[in-house]
C-alpha cells in the first residue's frame, strides 16, 4: 500500500484528499499545512508520494518541491492547484514534480494520478 504526505494550507482539503486516497488503498503518513512542514515530514517519513498544493502561506509548493527534489532526486511529489495556475504547474514539473491535479478535485483523477506515479512502488 503506498504512502502519501498530504500538504495544503486548508484542513477541509487535507481531509477531503486523505479520505480519497483511504478509499483506494493508500495509506496516509503523515499531513502538513505549508512547504516548510512538508519538507520537514518528508525527511521523517519518506513517503511513496507526496500531494502538494501550489499556493500555502510562508513556504509555498514550488520552493518545498525544490528543496525536497534537491535532497531526494528521486522524490514523487504531484502538485495540486486551482485552474489558471498553468505557469506554477509548469515551474514545479520543471523542477521535478512528476504531475498534477486541479481543483475542485475528480476523485477518480486522484486516484489514477497517483497510481501512476507509485506503479513501480
Amino acid at each position: 500500500m503506498p504512502t502519501v504526505l498530504v500538504v495544503d494550507d486548508a484542513v477541509f482539503m487535507r481531509t477531503t484528499i486523505k479520505r480519497m486516497l483511504e478509499n483506494h488503498q493508500f495509506e496516509v503518513v503523515g499531513e502538513a499545512a505549508n512547504g516548510e512542514e512538508a519538507v520537514n515530514l518528508y525527511k521523517q517519513l519518506l513517503p511513496d508520494v507526496v500531494t502538494m498544493d501550489v499556493t500555502m502561506p510562508g513556504m509555498n509548493g514550488i520552493e518545498a518541491v525544490k528543496e525536497i527534489i534537491a535532497e531526494f532526486p528521486a522524490a514523487k511529489i504531484v502538485m495540486v492547484t486551482a485552474l489558471g495556475q498553468q505557469k506554477l504547474i509548469v515551474d514545479a514539473l520543471e523542477l521535478g514534480a512528476k504531475d498534477f491535479i486541479t481543483k475542485p478535485f475528480d476523485p477518480d483523477r486522484i486516484v489514477n494520478v497517483l497510481h501512476n506515479v507509485t506503479s513501480d512502488i
